[in-house]
């Protein structure tokens, strides 16, 4: 993830906001910070938490079976 060069407004403004606390890196890109966000490389369910897409290929590789009961009542 790459930002863009941070003002000393942007950046006391984003402390001020208390978003960063309780965050791995102290931001989220799905939140305010995602505003600073000039390039993410990768996957970006990996930068918000677990990599779906990628876990999901694995499971299916080892005939994991990840669409068991998905359609099933509630």
């Amino acid at each position: 993830v790459r930002f863009k060069r941070l003002s000393r407004e942007d950046i006391e403004s984003y402390i001020a906001s208390g978003e960063w606390r309780g965050k791995a890196g102290g931001y989220a890109v799905q939140g305010i910070a995602g505003g600073f966000v000039v390039k993410l490389s990768g996957s970006y369910s990996n930068v918000v938490g677990l990599p779906l897409y990628e876990v999901m290929t694995l499971l299916l590789g080892d005939s994991y079976p990840v669409h068991f009961n998905w359609l099933s009542p509630g």
